[in-house]
């Protein structure tokens, strides 16, 4: 984060749409460092702050709401290592609340909601806050059937064959249970068992784990259910999601409910009436928590009654129901050794402190965030110097300041490096970005694996048994055959493959059967929808829409490429830039941003020349034009909101698109038409104070048929 931040209430619209933008893509950068590869990057007070801002600028601009906002997001894109399971009840992310204030708000809104006196009794159940992964249990017949992670709130993946191996799991359920029954809750490691994990890995000569959480995270997600099998890993059950036959009519019932069909839940849990019993509750586990043996990073706070958390339902991706009381960061003292310089999967410079050793909350630090050089450049940071450490939400830490009465002698500022410390490309800052990155793109080796990923993702070429494990195979091979650094070497695979003695299908972990599907797959993208060219190119800003737009545009991939190395932007006062840059810029949704970067991504040799070796192995398709004449929603703008159950959010966007409509996130006096399916909530009541049509997906259906 920026030491120069602007209040939210001193942006103008154009900021506040940028700001926006850029929180989007930041945030979304976190979510999948935390729920898809187990390994964030930031403390869990830093990603709250990034959500709350997000909020307040939504608050603030509502018609301004992105379709990709995160507050309409739940965790991240299911990993294609598993099969997908789609959950029966929605797996609701929680707010979070930060003092005490933040509690007696959240009672006083549940009250009014339920239209209860301020003076009547509201029974709030109060439980730690596990800090390890969702966990979605399904039986039926007293038999597990399906365990699935939370995924993106609707869908996430299958690892019941994992989840088969945690001894606190029962495979067949004791006492009488529902035929149906969706116990969800929390799978974690102790830290005694963590400690052992990571002794056993140091043995071995394995990387460490950084956390529990990461180490039971990566522990259930594991293709080799052996491995799972070998962790300590543990369950608490604290929610249902799918029940045929409800055995109570109390949150705390059906926790107790839970304990006689044999699950672990947690002793600490009760029910109170009055807040500041839960407050007092929270201060009495916070007081315990270093002497609990498993991390917790709050409390969560449930309605009791659940007849009125069903009245009470959902607002965006949370629950009106349920709160997350955080615990404030912990903090200590040390000494900053030296700052390093770490490069992301896009192109990032972050500086991280290296520590004298220090004990924060029970857990030994030796290093910490620096953010970016605005940070370090604010409070001054030099090497040398005495520095204070918080330490939130088990990840992380960061460096909050200097004890400036402890400065050694002779040190002097921290020169920010303006080369990339991987492959010395320039290190460049955007006008108003933070971050100062890499321009290598497609030739940084700091860069080259997530972009390899990127390239075979499933919004871009989707090569089928091409995951996050076989490019990390490929790019650290030895055997020049198999080496892949670039994603032309992904085409001449085969070719060098059947000139080689050594070959793919002896290596452990593929066969005659993988190698040959794998290779079809390959073959199978050698032609390729134009905006999925795109997109696998990793080009900065230009995501799935902003391809699908420039595909729309130029139809054919030479005419953007062209347009792309010819561009001049404006180069002063008055200049509006050449007329292969005002094409750019007249493409709808496209602004100076998206377009700069493609000019800067067609502007670099070493791109050209990675795009050149990849296109005599593969053809964009043109994009075809779609004849939206007799479309009865061509031109309209069209906003999906609430559950739809006959399609996906993306499928119904796809179709809309086909169409000829344009698909909103938000609902203002522009919009045309909303269709909204169950559990539409503030997009639904705008549109009726709008005036705006409204129909339900079965009407949508019929609307468009023909």
């Amino acid at each position: 984060m920026s030491g120069t931040i602007k209040p939210v209430e001193s942006l103008d619209e154009a900021e506040a749409r940028q700001e926006l933008e850029r929180l989007a893509r930041e945030i979304a950068e976190h979510d999948q460092r935390y729920y898809s590869e187990d390994a964030p990057t930031i403390s869990d007070a830093d990603y709250d702050a990034l959500r709350q801002r997000n909020l307040a600028i939504e608050a603030r601009f509502p018609t301004l709401v992105r379709e990709d906002s995160p507050t309409r997001r739940i965790g991240t894109t299911v990993s294609t290592k598993f099969a997908k399971v789609v959950h029966a009840v929605p797996m609701l992310s929680l707010d979070n609340a930060f003092s005490d204030e933040d509690v007696q708000e959240f009672v006083e809104r549940v009250k009014r909601f339920l239209r209860f006196p301020a003076d009547k009794p509201l029974a709030i159940t109060a439980e730690p806050k596990i800090d390890g992964l969702s966990l979605s249990l399904r039986y039926e017949k007293g038999r597990l059937l399906t365990a699935a992670t939370r995924g993106d709130g609707t869908t996430g993946e299958n690892v019941t064959a994992n989840a088969r191996t945690i001894a606190d799991i029962p495979n067949v359920l004791s006492g009488n249970p529902p035929d149906v029954l969706e116990v969800r809750g929390e799978v974690y490691m102790a830290h005694a068992d963590f400690a052992e994990v990571n002794k056993r890995n140091e043995a071995a000569g394995k990387p460490l784990f950084a956390n529990p959480r990461n180490a039971a995270a990566g522990s259930l997600r594991q293709l080799d259910t052996s491995i799972t099998a070998s962790r300590p890993l543990k369950f608490f059950a604290y929610a249902c999601g799918e029940v045929s036959e409800m055995p109570a009519t109390t949150q705390m019932g059906m926790v107790s409910a839970f304990a006689s069909f044999g699950f672990k839940t947690n002793p600490l849990m009760r029910v109170f009436n009055k807040t500041e019993d839960l407050l007092a509750h929270y201060m009495e586990i916070e007081a315990q928590r270093a002497t609990l043996g498993y991390d917790i990073d709050g409390v969560v706070y449930k309605v009791d009654s659940l007849e009125l958390q069903g009245r009470l339902g959902f607002v965006s991706r949370s629950p009106r129901w349920a709160i997350a009381h955080k615990f404030p960061a912990e903090k200590a003292s040390t000494l900053l050794i030296d700052i390093d310089i770490q490069v992301g999967r896009t192109g990032a410079l972050t500086p991280v402190a290296r520590l004298e050793p220090v004990t924060v909350g029970g857990v030994v630090v030796t290093n910490a965030t620096l953010h970016n050089e605005d940070y370090i450049k604010n409070l001054d940071i030099r090497i040398g110097d005495t520095v204070h450490i918080q330490r939130a939400g088990d990840v992380i830490p960061q460096v909050l300041g200097v004890d400036l009465d402890k400065r050694p002698s002779g040190a002097v500022e921290y020169p920010f490096p303006t080369e990339c410390p991987i492959c010395l490309s320039h290190a460049v800052r955007e006008d108003g970005e933070a971050v100062r990155r890499c321009t290598g793109g497609l030739i940084c080796a700091a860069q080259a694996v997530e972009r390899l990923r990127h390239f075979v993702s499933r919004g871009a070429f989707d090569i089928e048994g091409l995951g996050e494990k076989q490019i990390e195979f490929f790019f650290n091979a030895d055997d020049p055959s198999l080496k892949v650094r670039s994603p032309a070497d992904i085409f001449t695979l085969r070719k060098r493959q059947s000139q080689s003695l050594v070959k793919l299908e002896n290596i452990e972990g593929f066969g005659p059967t993988s190698v040959r599907k794998l290779f079809d797959a390959i073959d199978d993208r050698r032609e390729i929808d134009f905006w999925r060219f795109l997109h696998g190119l990793g080009i900065r800003h230009v995501g799935e829409t902003n391809s699908k737009r420039l595909a729309r545009h130029f139809i054919n991939f030479q005419a953007l490429r062209e347009a792309g190395e010819q561009a001049v932007p404006p180069q002063g006062k008055g200049d509006t830039g050449n007329p292969s840059w005002q094409e750019l810029r007249s493409v709808s949704g496209i602004g100076d941003v998206v377009a700069e970067a493609v000019v800067e991504f067609f502007g670099e040799d070493h791109n050209r020349q990675v795009l050149d070796e990849l296109l005599a192995e593969v053809t964009p398709r043109d994009e075809v034009r779609v004849d939206t004449s007799s479309s009865p929603v061509a031109g309209k703008t069209i906003v999906f909101t609430g559950g739809l159950e006959r399609m996906s959010r993306d499928e119904a966007k796809a179709m809309a698109e086909k169409l000829g409509a344009k698909v909103s996130g938000s609902v203002s006096k522009k919009t045309d038409l909303v269709v909204a399916g169950p559990g539409a909530g503030s997009k639904l009541k705008l549109a009726s104070e709008l005036g705006i049509e409204v129909i339900n997906e079965d009407q949508w259906f019929e609307r468009v048929k023909g």
